[in-house]
């Protein structure tokens, strides 16, 4: 059994570099006079608790209660979890492909990632998973929720996931997959119209984007871009200088994003660079409770800048910024350290980007088979009825809006601003289907 001391010096080593070195002194006038509590109970569990106890998971218990009373995406990842959580940039892994986030007595789905086991299970942003494997996920860490999730290709995991109406938990079983992340995606309908899809932002999905516009420039007979719509749909976000970078190729000049600290003190203001700006066409950004983070600071850019029509739903509200920071054992901290603010000083987070323009999104597959779930295929398979014949036929209405607007741009542009209503008040028409590429 460790003694008192090493325990506490660690817990003390770990304050200190939070505050940055500040001397002993300086420490206690800041407030941390209350260490001496935390030695006495820690000597106390460790000497007479009723069972054997473990020093450092003692220690990074109490790290982990200080945190959870800050705010969900403030988060300290002992080694093991903090390894998982950095091979995450690899952008491959094998698991189930949902971005979740901790709440008060389950885990939020924050987005479902494309053709993984979890999108192809039907789950969606808002859904609540109460239990991985039978084990309640309340009061459950996000790193350690990731890392039940995760493991061998061909394994299979239980989820007991809640939807606003539901009667009762729904129980998925879900084979693990290779996760794999390509960030960009694209096509090019009739008439010039482009399509992208941008599923998160990694380390080189500007990059990618750029390669994207000019394979769709080249399949257009060299011919400019008639339309672009820029599918943010089910992005949970990733690196903001991506992010800034992708924002940057349709705006020429102002600012894209700032981030406040503590008293509103700006920290950051990235800006737009007039070099590489995209002509001028026609853009629809389409977005949902699945868009968060980097994705809502793009659509919060071109909305502000009055670029692009964003379309869909409101995204989802997370607007924190977060660091993280080495520490010497081998374990990390994600602290919340700022807020994102739009070109025009918009708020994200809690709130989210409402869309210009309101169109829900009328998923295929509602009324949906989960018995085969249950034998673990991993999907869910449709029932023969005739509800379901007619689900399985229905349009991606969000694309079809963004698609037909691209093809009457001057019109639909008169008819928003003629409205000149809340989003939430805008009459949508349904657009005639668009014939794929």
């Amino acid at each position: 059994m460790r003694r008192l001391p090493h325990l506490a010096s660690l817990f003390c080593a770990f304050v200190a570099g939070i505050a940055f070195h500040a001397s002993i002194d300086s420490a206690r006038a800041a407030g941390y006079g209350k260490l001496d509590v935390f030695a006495r109970v820690l000597a106390f569990v460790e000497n007479n608790y009723v069972d054997e106890v473990d020093g450092d998971q003692l220690v990074y218990g109490a790290i982990k209660g200080m945190l959870a009373s800050l705010d969900p995406h403030t988060i300290f990842l002992p080694p093991e979890e903090y390894q998982a959580m950095r091979a995450d940039t690899s952008g491959e892994f094998g698991g189930l492909g949902v971005e979740v986030m901790a709440d008060e007595a389950s885990l939020l789905v924050v987005a479902p990632i494309d053709d993984t086991p979890a999108s192809r299970a039907g789950i969606k942003a808002g859904d609540r998973i109460l239990a991985i494997d039978g084990e309640s996920t309340k009061g459950m860490s996000v790193a350690v929720a990731v890392r039940r999730m995760r493991g061998a290709l061909g394994t299979r995991v239980i989820l007991s996931v809640m939807r606003e109406g539901f009667d009762a938990p729904l129980q998925l079983a879900l084979l693990r997959d290779r996760v794999r992340v390509q960030s960009v995606e694209w096509r090019l309908y009739p008439d010039g119209r482009g399509y992208v899809k941008i599923k998160s932002f990694q380390e080189r999905t500007d990059e990618h984007l750029g390669k994207a516009l000019g394979a769709m420039r080249e399949k257009n007979g060299g011919k400019e871009l008639a339309g672009l719509v820029i599918d943010l749909r089910n992005n949970p976000g990733g690196l903001l200088d991506q992010a800034v970078r992708v924002a940057d190729r349709f705006v020429g000049e102002g600012l894209i994003v700032s981030t406040e600290g503590r008293g509103g003190r700006q920290l950051e203001a990235e800006r737009a660079h007039a070099a590489g700006t995209e002509p001028a066409y026609p853009l629809v950004v389409l977005v949902n409770g699945g868009s968060a983070s980097a994705s809502e600071i793009v659509a919060g850019a071109l909305q502000d800048h009055d670029r692009a029509v964003v379309l869909g739903t409101t995204t989802f509200g997370k607007g924190s910024v977060q660091t993280v920071i080495d520490l010497d054992d081998g374990s990390g901290l994600k602290m919340t350290i700022a807020r994102y603010y739009t070109p025009k000083h918009r708020t994200i987070h809690g709130k989210g980007v409402e869309p210009d323009l309101v169109v829900k999104d009328e998923e295929a597959g509602e009324a949906v088979a989960v018995n085969a779930l249950a034998h673990g295929k991993g999907r869910i398979e449709p029932v023969a009825t005739s509800r379901n014949a007619e689900n399985l036929q229905v349009i991606d209405q969000q694309l079809d809006r963004a698609l037909h607007a691209l093809g009457s741009w001057e019109r639909f542009r008169a008819e928003l601003a003629r409205k000149a209503k809340p989003a939430s008040q805008v009459a949508v028409q349904k657009p005639a289907a668009v014939p794929a590429p």
